[in-house]
């Protein structure tokens, strides 16, 4: 994980934390006082321990933003280049694969924290600032990327999401359970489905994603969130 952004005492209660995968992510983040950026690594645990950590040792925040590259998910009518925030964050595999059929964790009556089913929710503060100027779908969040026109469309399926991509779930799941509001901001980058046929277009897409974020920010900086004095985590651990 590394981390660039002002840590001055007197800038922490202003600030917005960027969560990026990837240093190609954190480069489309213009440089601003206002914004610490941190690039956790791919996946959900890297991006879930990241924020964990970024919040505990330089917070508090005021928001959260999980920002990177997605792939858009068959019955989307997303285009690359596109940007999309999240309505929600879906885990798309948390769940039980039975006879008959995909069972989520509202199926399965076990929570995953303090909101039903497999859809981690945004906060609607966030997401009423940048929808519009960005259109807002569900972002499924997922381990495994989809390869094959069989594993796009259950995707899909499973979670009513517009695009995929591998930490936004895990990034907002981890900063509401510090209390820290959190939102998904997706650029497409290729479309999913079977491999060979794949469109991808990642120089469009990353230019898309720093005028996205120059955007984003730019909308978030008159919002302020007046975090609680002690941040105790949503859906802690039962010690016993």
């Amino acid at each position: 994980m590394s981390a660039s952004g002002a840590d001055s005492e007197s800038a922490r209660p202003n600030r917005m934390l960027v969560v990026v995968a990837v240093e190609r992510e954190a480069d489309a983040v213009p440089a601003i006082p206002e914004t610490m950026v941190v690039v956790a690594g791919v996946g959900r645990t890297n991006a879930a321990a990241a924020t964990t950590e970024t919040i505990l040792r330089h917070g508090p925040f005021r928001g959260v933003l999980s920002l990177g590259i997605a792939g858009a998910l068959p019955g989307s009518a997303l285009s690359i280049g596109d940007a999309v925030v999240a309505s929600a964050c879906v885990y798309a595999e948390e769940g039980l694969a039975a006879p008959g059929g995909f069972q989520d964790m509202r199926g399965l009556r076990f929570p995953l924290g303090d909101f039903e089913g497999n859809a981690v929710p945004v906060s609607p503060e966030l997401l009423a600032r940048l929808s519009p100027p960005f259109c807002s779908a569900p972002i499924a969040t997922v381990a495994t990327c989809s390869g094959t026109d069989a594993a796009a469309d259950e995707v899909a399926r499973r979670t009513g999401a517009a695009a995929e991509a591998m930490e936004g779930a895990a990034v907002v799941h981890a900063a509401r359970r510090l209390g820290v509001p959190g939102i998904e901001l997706r650029i497409v980058s290729n479309t999913t489905g079977d491999r060979e046929r794949q469109q991808w277009d990642l120089p469009l897409a990353f230019a898309a994603l720093a005028e996205a974020a120059d955007r984003a920010l730019a909308l978030l900086s008159g919002w302020s969130f007046e975090p609680p004095a002690v941040q105790p985590p949503r859906g802690r651990p039962a010690v016993r």
